[in-house]
């Protein structure tokens, strides 16, 4: 078992499930105040290691209101992207290794801010800027073929955009002055050490689940059968992949899915990583 299983084990009941709506919640603020007054979060609440050790202790947290964008259009739009991304995240992974992802980049920037300002004695304010995009770095590794439209119109695949802030913070790093090589490196350290410490994230991935299902469905061609619920079962819902039911979590939803032939059922940590059932004839739904 590696160190990512065993922390789970041991801390899993502590992790704060949807972390992603909070967040979301805490840049509306952020927006809000930007607005009221824009000087308001650099004065009072950005991380600023020198204010904080002398007792501004409450920006150790209020940093994170820092709005992913500028203007109201371009921040709905980055807080409902980084909304979806983190939640497909958290059902992908599971809510503690979510966790633990995001708040590693939360402590990492904390660090960063106190480790400028040991050496350099400056207080530079380190936003969320870093943070979102490792977040987005972390969904184009889980999800490499996911098709994103740039503006709506140009289809771009999720492995290419990470490829473009891979690229982006290389320049960054060269060209920016220590604070800012600081900054980046401990961003992408929370990217490295994340996955260093999760080995078996492989079986967590899209593709891993859907290569378990083709398996579990060439060994027994009649498992979807067997999931689904019979007429005395007393369930209205069905996982056809983890056959899990409403009597099991009632908090579960479930969905049908269009390109599956029968009307197949999906809870929606499946919904988007099962493989898609086919007819006799080869063809899907729809």
């Amino acid at each position: 078992m590696n160190l990512m299983n065993r922390l789970e084990r041991k801390f899993g009941r502590f992790a704060i499930p949807n972390l992603m709506y909070y967040v979301a919640m805490m840049y509306l603020l952020g927006v809000i105040l930007s607005f009221i007054n824009p000087y308001f979060y650099y004065t009072f609440l950005s991380l600023d290691a020198g204010m904080i050790l002398k007792g501004q202790v409450w920006r150790l947290v209020t940093f994170l209101i820092c709005p992913p964008s500028s203007g109201i259009f371009f921040n709905l739009i980055a807080m409902y992207l980084y909304y979806s991304l983190g939640t497909t995240l958290e059902r992908t992974w599971g809510t503690f290794r979510f966790n633990m992802y995001f708040f590693m980049g939360v402590l990492g920037h904390i660090a960063a801010a106190f480790l400028v300002y040991g050496i350099f004695h400056v207080s530079w304010p380190i936003t969320t800027y870093y943070l979102n995009e490792s977040l987005f770095l972390a969904f184009a590794v889980t999800f490499p073929e996911m098709v994103f439209y740039f503006f709506g119109l140009v289809p771009i695949k999720a492995k290419w955009f990470g490829a473009i802030i891979g690229i982006q913070f290389a320049v960054e790093f060269v060209r920016g002055g220590m604070p800012a090589r600081i900054a980046i490196l401990v961003s992408l350290l929370n990217f490295i050490i994340f996955f260093m410490m999760t080995r078996d994230m492989k079986r967590l991935s899209p593709q891993e689940i859907m290569r378990k299902e083709k398996f579990r469905r060439a060994a027994n061609q009649d498992v979807i059968t067997k999931m689904r619920p019979s007429a005395g079962s007393g369930t209205i819902h069905r996982c056809a992949v983890c056959g899990r039911t409403e009597k099991d979590d009632p908090s579960l939803e479930f969905r049908y899915c269009s390109k599956c032939a029968g009307n197949m059922e999906y809870c929606m940590e499946h919904l988007y990583t099962h493989v898609h059932v086919t007819d006799k004839n080869g063809g899907e739904n729809g």
